[in-house]
């Protein structure tokens, strides 16, 4: 018995020779919607994701605040009320104040979200002025709603040839960061896929950790790139080059996969 207990226990470690993700649950789908909180309205969020009404009383509230980095990009900072972020049930039941958040881009999805920080890339915002969108989901992919809304906050950016700028509601004005540098990554990976298949064929790439590594991805259809263990999502628009640059900092063999058509691009091996 005491080994049977071992052996159940260790199987569901991620340390035991499994593979860490927070993808979403074995044997359910990114639209599984379960649980008994609130109401399931027919209603959706435009995405495909339906709403999930709540009471105002106690609702998860959210407020989006961006400012540029002082190196690349912007840095984003989420202040959340009745909700917390709950990564190792993502794709499990909805529980009550629970989940995660979606990232947008003029109604584009950018990322989803773990927890109250978040960096975005430059690389990810073309020049011009933009509406970021930050919405709030229970862990089976339904969106938090009151009165038939998405809860949600939204802010402007704009991105220019000299830097990024962002309105953060407090007046501030900030150095505009560098331009994003490529050549900090230690290691660079391109990929490309083409007709539902990925080139070069999958495979390892080996880092220390510590190291910084690219992900250069080509997709002939939009779609988003995904980083298991590390949490870190990027759009894939079709026909573009999209980069990813990742700190291995924790050891492992992580895979990286696209959502939509759910291929390997290739597997992480930090040591």
């Amino acid at each position: 018995m005491l080994a049977l207990a071992l052996l159940l226990a260790c199987g569901a470690a991620t340390g035991c020779g499994g593979r860490a993700t927070t993808h979403h649950k074995p044997g359910t789908s990114h639209e599984q919607a379960s649980g008994n909180v609130g109401t399931l309205l027919t209603a959706d969020d435009g995405a495909g994701h339906r709403l999930r009404e709540v009471p105002a009383q106690g609702a998860p509230e959210v407020q989006l605040t961006i400012r540029p980095d002082s190196e690349d990009g912007w840095n984003l900072q989420l202040a959340v009320k009745n909700y917390r972020f709950t990564p190792d049930s993502t794709g499990g039941a909805a529980l009550p104040g629970a989940g995660h958040a979606h990232l947008e881009l003029d109604g584009r999805k950018v990322a989803r979200l773990y927890g109250p920080w978040f960096h975005l890339p430059a690389t990810q915002v073309p020049e011009g002025a933009h509406t970021l969108t930050l919405r709030l989901y229970a862990d089976d992919h339904t969106a938090w709603a009151v009165s038939g809304k998405p809860v949600e906050a939204t802010t402007q950016l704009t991105a220019t040839a000299a830097g990024p700028s962002a309105g953060h509601g407090h007046g501030e004005t900030e150095a505009a960061p560098k331009p994003p540098d490529q050549q900090q990554a230690d290691r660079t990976v391109t990929v490309t896929v083409r007709d539902g298949k990925v080139s070069p064929a999958p495979g390892r790439t080996e880092l220390r950790r510590g190291e910084r590594v690219a992900l250069r991805v080509t997709s002939d259809r939009a779609d988003t790139l995904h980083v298991h263990g590390y949490d870190k999502e990027l759009a894939l628009p079709a026909g573009q080059e999209a980069t990813l640059i990742l700190t291995a900092d924790r050891t492992g063999l992580f895979e990286v996969e696209t959502h939509e058509s759910r291929l390997v691009l290739t597997q992480l091996l930090v040591r």
